[in-house]
């Protein structure tokens, strides 16, 4: 591998750089919270060859909203379902504005206008 690429994995968001230890201090959580959003499958790490877990920003990311939501109370599994709702629902939604631009469905009713305002 050249230098040149080592440094673009870097930049690449998905790559995991970061030790389980390393995640949770970025954190300020535990390792167990990290394996605790692994088993809810929020998040699936990447193993090293010795089978470590290894993270990426992105899932550091999600990690982050996670500890936010428990930090407030909300039990670990419901935060974890709740994000995997609101990341379901922007997938959509993207989808939905991507057709719509291609010249696909007709823009919602009116109605449902006012239920995606209220989101």
């Amino acid at each position: 591998m050249t230098a040149d690429e080592t440094l673009a994995r870097l930049d690449d968001d998905h790559y995991p750089a970061y030790t389980t230890g390393r995640a949770a201090a970025l954190l300020g959580t535990t390792p167990g919270f990290l394996r605790a959003l692994d088993e809810a499958s929020l998040i699936t790490p990447l193993r090293s060859r010795g089978g470590h877990r290894r993270y990426s920003r992105h899932q550091l990311r999600t990690a982050a909203r996670a500890r936010r939501l428990v930090d407030r109370g909300t039990p670990i599994e419901a935060a974890c379902r709740i994000i995997m709702l609101e990341d379901q629902l922007e997938e959509a939604r993207h989808l939905n504005s991507e057709q719509r631009r291609a010249g696909g469905s007709p823009r919602p009713s009116t109605a449902a206008r006012g239920v995606m305002a209220g989101m």
